[in-house]
C-alpha cells in the first residue's frame, strides 16, 4: 500500500528482498486485504476487491496525497518484499486480473507469504544483533528454514501452518531480544496497553515492549536505548526528542505510523518520515490540580 517508486530493499543472507518494490508487484496489497472505514482508511473495502484508488497499471492513483485523502494506513503498510516475490516468483509474473481462480490463490497465498517475509526481516535483525554462539546458530537455521518456505509453490504455502511456524520462531526472537538487553534489561511491558499514556517520566531504557500498544502515547524525550519494540504499535505516538538510536527490532513502518521531529534520534539504517516535517500541534498542558 505504501508505494515505492524505486526499489528499497533490505537483503539478508540468500539475497532475499525484504522491502516492498511496487514496480514489480501487481498491487496485491491494494486488493487482497480487507479494511474498514476508520482513522486509517477513508472507506470500507472487502477482501479481494480492488481499492478504488488502484489504477490499471497497479499503482496508486492518490499515492502523493494518501494522508490528506484519509488513507494514512496505506502509508505505513509494508509487505516486506512479499508482493514482488509472490508476483514474480511464486506466480511467475501472472496478474490477478487474468483469471478469477488465479486471483483467489494469489490472495490466499499472500496471506501466508507476507508474515513469512516479516519473520525473515526479524530473523535477519536478530542474527545481526546476536554474537557467535548456539543462539546465533539457531537463529541462522531458522532464517534459512523460513527462506526455504517462502520459495515453496502456492500449494506448499497454502498447506503451511504459518501461525505455528511463527510461534516457534518467536521463541528464538524473544531469546535474542533478552540477550541483546542483557546488562541493561529494564521494565517488562510486554503486551501492555498504554494507549494515550504520558510516559515522559518513565524509564524505558532496556525495556521489553514487545507487542505493547502505544497508540497516541507521549514519549517525548524518552530514552528507548536497548528497548525491544518488536511488534509495538506506535500509531500516533509522540516521539519528538526521543532517543530511538539503540532500539531493538524497530522497523520503518513503526516510525511512519508515529510522530516525531528533527530532534528524534533514529538508528542509522532508518529514515526520518517525510510527514514528520509537517507542523505538529503541541501536546496540551495539563491543568493544575485543585487542592
Amino acid at each position: 500500500m505504501s508505494e515505492t517508486t524505486e526499489p528499497r530493499t533490505s537483503t539478508p543472507a540468500g539475497g532475499r528482498e525484504l522491502r516492498a518494490d511496487c514496480a514489480r508487484c501487481v498491487g496485491i496489497c491494494c486488493v487482497a486485504p480487507a479494511f474498514a472505514a476508520s482513522a486509517d482508511f477513508a472507506l470500507d473495502k472487502p477482501a479481494g476487491r480492488p481499492c478504488p484508488n488502484l489504477r490499471p497499471d497497479s499503482r496508486c492513483g492518490i499515492h502523493r496525497d494518501l494522508r490528506q485523502r484519509g488513507f494514512p494506513g496505506c502509508t505505513v503498510f509494508d509487505c516486506f518484499g512479499a508482493g514482488q516475490h509472490l508476483t514474480q516468483g511464486t506466480f511467475g509474473g501472472r496478474d490477478w486480473r487474468d483469471d478469477p481462480r488465479t486471483a483467489r490463490r494469489m490472495f490466499d497465498t499472500f496471506a501466508v507469504l507476507r508474515p513469512l517475509h516479516e519473520l525473515l526481516w526479524y530473523l535477519t535483525e536478530a542474527v545481526a544483533h546476536t554474537p557467535p554462539g548456539p543462539l546465533r546458530d539457531d537463529l541462522a537455521r531458522a532464517l534459512d528454514d523460513t527462506g526455504r518456505l517462502t520459495d515453496g509453490t502456492p500449494d506448499d504455502l497454502l498447506a503451511l501452518d504459518v501461525d505455528a511456524h511463527r510461534d516457534r520462531v518467536n521463541v528464538l526472537l524473544s531469546r535474542a531480544g533478552e540477550q541483546a538487553r542483557a546488562g541493561r534489561a529494564g521494565a517488562d511491558r510486554r503486551g501492555a496497553m498504554l494507549i494515550g499514556v504520558d510516559l515522559r517520566r518513565a524509564d524505558l531504557s532496556g525495556a521489553n515492549l514487545r507487542g505493547a500498544c502505544l497508540i497516541g502515547a507521549d514519549l517525548r524525550g524518552v530514552d528507548l536505548g536497548a528497548a525491544d519494540v518488536t511488534g509495538a504499535d506506535l500509531r500516533g505516538a509522540d516521539l519528538r526528542g526521543a532517543d530511538l538510536g539503540g532500539c531493538l527490532f524497530l522497523h520503518q513502518s513503526q516510525l511512519d505510523a508515529a510522530r516525531g521531529d528533527h530532534r528524534t534520534v533514529l538508528p542509522a539504517a532508518l529514515r526520518r518520515p517525510a510527514h514528520w516535517s509537517l507542523t505538529v500541534t503541541p501536546a496540551r498542558s495539563r491543568a493544575p490540580r485543585r487542592r
